[in-house]
C-alpha cells in the first residue's frame, strides 16, 4: 500500500511492535500470529543479517500487514528498506540527511527525537509525527507532558521500555496516539514457535487504550 503519512499508522491500533529477528523462518508465522491477533503495523527493525529477508518475505506472504523497516540511519538503509518492501521507515535519530533519503526513496518516515531541538529539526523538514526515543531514559510521560506545551502539534510513538503497565499512561496523553512494544514478540515465543501465545499478546495490545 502506499502511504503520504506516517501518522496513518495510528489509525491501525494503540501499540506497533518492535521486532528483531534472527531467524528467517520466523518472519512469516510471526507475521500472521500479530495479524490474526489484531496488530497489522509491524516494525522489523534493521539489527540483524535476514532483517530485509524478512521483510521481503512478510510483504510477500501477509499481505495484511503494514511492514516497516526499523533502525535506519543512513541512505543505504532507506533504499535497501524500499526495495525489500516496505511501506514506512523509522530512524532512531533524526538528521536531515536520513530525511532526505527517505522522501527521495518515497518511504514515510517516523523518525526519532528526544529533545525539544531535534522536535525542531525534524518539523523544520516538514515531520510532526515522531517517535519518542528511548522513551523511559529520556523522561517518559512528564517529558511527553512537557513537549506537549510548545509543540501542540506535533504526535508522538513513545518507543523504548514501554511495557503493557505503562502503555495505557503513555495513550492518555493528547499527543500520543500510538506507542511502540517489544513484549509482542518475546525471544522465547519466537524460538519455540509458539504463535498463538504471540497472537494473544497481540491481542491484549489491540485492545489497550487508556484507562483500561
Amino acid at each position: 500500500m502506499a502511504m503520504r503519512d506516517t501518522l496513518e499508522l495510528a489509525t491501525y491500533g494503540p501499540v506497533i511492535p518492535v521486532i528483531v529477528l534472527h531467524k528467517l523462518e520466523h518472519a512469516v508465522p510471526l507475521a500472521q500470529a500479530l495479524v490474526d491477533g489484531g496488530v497489522r503495523v509491524l516494525e522489523i527493525t534493521l539489527r540483524t543479517p535476514v532483517a530485509l529477508r524478512c521483510i521481503e518475505a512478510i510483504a510477500r506472504a501477509v499481505p495484511q500487514a503494514l511492514v516497516g523497516a526499523g533502525t535506519i540511519r543512513s541512505a543505504d538503509d532507506a533504499r535497501a528498506a524500499r526495495d525489500a518492501g516496505s511501506v514506512f521507515g523509522v530512524s532512531p535519530g533524526y538528521t536531515a540527511a536520513v530525511g532526505a533519503a527517505c522522501r527521495e526513496a518515497g518511504l514515510p518516515l517516523l523518525p526519532g527525537v528526544s529533545t525539544a531541538s531535534e522536535v525542531m529539526t525534524a518539523q523544520a523538514d516538514g515531520l510532526s509525527f515522531l517517535k519518542f526515543f528511548p522513551a523511559g531514559p529520556a523522561g517518559g510521560v512528564p517529558m511527553l507532558k512537557a513537549l506537549h506545551g510548545p509543540f501542540a502539534d506535533v504526535r508522538f510513538c513513545p518507543t523504548g521500555g514501554v511495557t503493557p503497565e505503562t502503555a495505557p499512561q503513555y495513550l492518555a496523553l493528547p499527543n500520543v496516539p500510538v506507542c511502540g512494544g517489544t513484549w509482542l514478540t518475546p525471544a522465547d515465543a519466537m524460538e519455540a514457535g509458539d504463535w498463538p501465545r504471540i497472537t494473544r499478546l497481540a491481542q491484549a495490545a489491540a485492545r489497550l487504550r487508556s484507562g483500561t
